[in-house]
């Protein structure tokens, strides 16, 4: 029988394989294990410090000799320690652990979800309520140790109690997110610190220009606003019969579940701007918000406020209109108190009025 010595047939080629799906989920896997071996190296690093801390300090409570003693035992556990461990272990560094322990001394209070970093910042917060209040919003809000060190800074705990206008505004604002009244006024900030920005201070500043530079610092800008906010939309455009009408930016919060609505001025508020920024909120409301959603807030961001035009306006009670003033530059922390002291003492001033009046 003859041979067939024709060219062998050709095999079926095999389908294109598609890698995109593995490689997606091989990178997740990676990602994740990475960030579970740094959160447990974290985990095991401030519960060694706070353990040497512990340590120091209960060596030095040992009685009159360890008390004597205690003048140049850091110096001396350093020299010993960093000889053998290398630079982390310096008196600097001991200090800061034996503070630490000293700060936190119940272990179980700490969180586990914060670096010795973060602790290492909150060991500067004088006091207690707010120091504990920090510790619990980093947490919860996944605060990295730069937007801890400037929520820290800019006094975002002491803001948010003057944004309260209720005798037990220091309680509710020590509690957990879960378990604060969450209405428009609770998520306000006053003023709102937009350093970040790098613009100038000084001059006429367009508010096209203050517009793009929150555009272009998004992330910063979100973090200033405070919880739940997520940005819609620039200039987005709503519409009467026979005009268009722009919004300067719009953002959804999912905590408070409504839009919200921001007017910028680079000029100190006038009563005409409280007029459009009514308007703008009763129109988004009527074309813009959905069946789910609560009422349209709307935030008009100036660079001056007069209390009388606040008190004598619409804003004046208003859960849904408010003004805020901005900072293009940090003030100190004793321009930051005097200022919310005046605020305090022009709020007492008011509420002595009216009840004179009544």
């Amino acid at each position: 029988m003859k041979k067939n010595t024709g060219p062998p047939k050709s095999a079926v080629p095999a389908a294109p394989v598609n890698l995109d799906g593995l490689l997606n989920q091989l990178r997740t896997l990676i990602v994740q294990a990475r960030q579970q071996a740094l959160r447990a190296v974290d985990v095991v690093q401030v519960r060694t410090c706070w353990e040497m801390g512990r340590h120091i300090v209960e060596f030095e409570q040992g009685g009159a000799e360890r008390a004597e003693y205690g003048a140049k035992l850091l110096p001396r556990l350093a020299e010993r320690l960093t000889a053998e461990f290398g630079k982390g272990f310096d008196e600097r560094n001991l200090r800061h652990m034996r503070a630490f322990f000293r700060t936190f001394p119940i272990w179980n209070a700490l969180r586990s979800e914060l670096s010795w970093t973060h602790y290492r910042l909150l060991m500067q917060v004088e006091d207690c309520r707010a120091r504990e209040w920090y510790m619990v919003e980093a947490a919860t809000q996944n605060w990295g140790t730069r937007a801890l060190e400037r929520q820290i800074g800019t006094l975002y705990y002491e803001r948010l109690l003057a944004s309260r206008d209720r005798p037990p505004v220091r309680e509710e604002a020590m509690q957990n997110l879960a378990a604060l009244e969450q209405s428009p006024r609770e998520f306000v900030r006053d003023p709102v610190m937009l350093e970040f920005l790098g613009l100038p201070n000084t001059g006429k500043l367009l508010e096209s220009k203050l517009e793009q530079a929150l555009i272009e610092n998004l992330q910063a800008f979100l973090l200033e606003l405070g919880k739940g906010f997520a940005f819609v939309a620039r200039q987005q455009r709503i519409s009467t019969e026979s005009k268009d009408f722009y919004l300067d930016l719009v953002f959804y919060n999912y905590l408070l579940k409504c839009f919200v609505l921001f007017d910028l001025k680079t000029n100190e508020l006038a009563h005409q701007d409280i007029g459009q920024m009514d308007m703008y909120v009763r129109m988004y409301d009527e074309q813009k918000r959905g069946p789910d959603d609560n009422p349209t807030v709307g935030i008009i961001l100036c660079a001056r406020k007069d209390a009388s035009v606040v008190r004598y306006s619409v804003l004046q009670g208003n859960e849904q209109l408010f003004a805020s003033k901005y900072k293009l530059v940090l003030p100190t922390e004793e321009e930051f108190r005097a200022e919310l002291e005046r605020e305090q003492r022009m709020l007492e001033s008011v509420s002595e009025s009216e009840r004179i009046t009544k």
